[in-house]
Formats: structure tokens, sequence, C-alpha cells
């Protein structure tokens, strides 16, 4: 399993979506990558099972097509792409593990000066560990929460990643995967595993 940090280093283009088979022409993220490494396909943690010139090919299983927007691609469709962390790569964004927790669908692209605010309908389980100012990751891309209702929250997609990103090119009613922060979900675990103090 890699490590990344939510900050895409390409948008790369669906060549084949078979069921089971995933190729993807990219161009940067190629350099440096041989079979066996990690890369993250719209934010889904994924192996290089063979390489050519110009794509990967990646083997995708039943759970990540259930966790994940994986199964709505198709040729052409563009998706977010960003190599493992390496020991000597620098921090930016925050800690993403590419491991889906659920999808959540676009309600709204709304510009504000030059940002644009994104709004997600999310299902109760990834909510939970959703608070203002806290980090997300969308298909794959670190973001800062703004707001939070019952049933959806809010991010500011600054112009860095309008471009660099395929945020922008979703319609209302796609789905997008969603990763929230792993440390609100540790805390969580280890509060509801401790044991009632009593007396």
């Amino acid at each position: 399993m890699g490590i990344f940090t939510g900050i895409i280093e390409e948008v790369g283009t669906v060549a084949e979506a078979a069921h089971g088979r995933l190729r993807i022409a990219c161009r940067a993220c190629l350099e440096g990558t041989r079979p066996g490494d990690s890369v993250a396909v719209n934010g889904v943690d994924l192996t290089v099972a063979e390489m050519d010139g110009g794509s990967f090919l990646f083997h995708v299983m039943p759970e990540t097509y259930r966790r994940s927007n994986l199964s709505d691609l198709a040729p052409g469709d563009p998706v977010n792409l960003e190599r493992a962390m390496t020991p000597l790569s620098r921090f930016s964004g925050h800690l993403v593990r590419g491991v889906v927790e659920a999808t959540g669908t676009l309600l709204s692209l709304e510009p504000e000066e030059d940002a644009i605010i994104a709004r997600y309908a999310a299902p109760l389980e990834v909510l939970r560990y959703v608070v203002v100012k806290g980090p997300i990751a969308v298909d794959g891309v670190s973001l800062t929460v703004i707001e939070r209702t019952r049933d959806s929250f809010a991010v500011s997609l600054v112009r860095y990643t309008q471009e660099h990103t395929n945020l922008v090119r979703r319609r209302p009613g796609q789905r997008v995967n969603l990763e929230t922060d792993i440390f609100a979900r540790y805390i969580d675990q280890l509060l509801q595993e401790r044991p009632l103090q009593t007396g």
C-alpha cells in the first residue's frame, strides 16, 4: 500500500475500462515508475501490473469497484493521478492512504471570484469524520472543508486545483471517491473501544 499527499501530479485519460482491467494513458507519472508500484487513480491506490511507452495497466478487484467510482469510468474519461510518496518526497497536502471509504455525489459547482465552491452529498459514515477546516480527499485531491451540513460538505477549489485536476470537469450527479482523515478515524475508534470508567 502506498502513501499519498493528495497533490495531483497529472490528469491521465482512460484508455481501457474492461471488467477487472483499467488502462490509463499518461506521461509524467510513467517516469520512474515500475510494475508493482502504487499509483492513486482518482484517489484509489492501485498496483501497476504492466507498463508500455504511454500507459499503465491495473487489475481492479471487485471490492474496489464496490467502494469507488472506478466502475463508472469509460475510455476518454479524465482521471487524477498521483504516484506514491518516497522517503525523499516533499510533503504537501495531507496524509492520503488511497483507501476510498465511500462515494459521494457532486451537487454543484459555483464560482466565487477566482475560486469555485464545490458541494458534495456524502453518506453519514463519511460525514461523521468531516469537520470544517479539516482535510478530505475527493477523487484523490487533498482539500479543506469549508462547510458541512447534515448530508453534504463544501470545499473551495483554488485556480491551481481547477487547472490540474478533473474536479471541475465533473457534472452534478456524478460520483466522486471520498477518503476522510485517518487520524479522526483512529481517534474515534479508540474512544469507542475505551472501557467506561466507573466510580
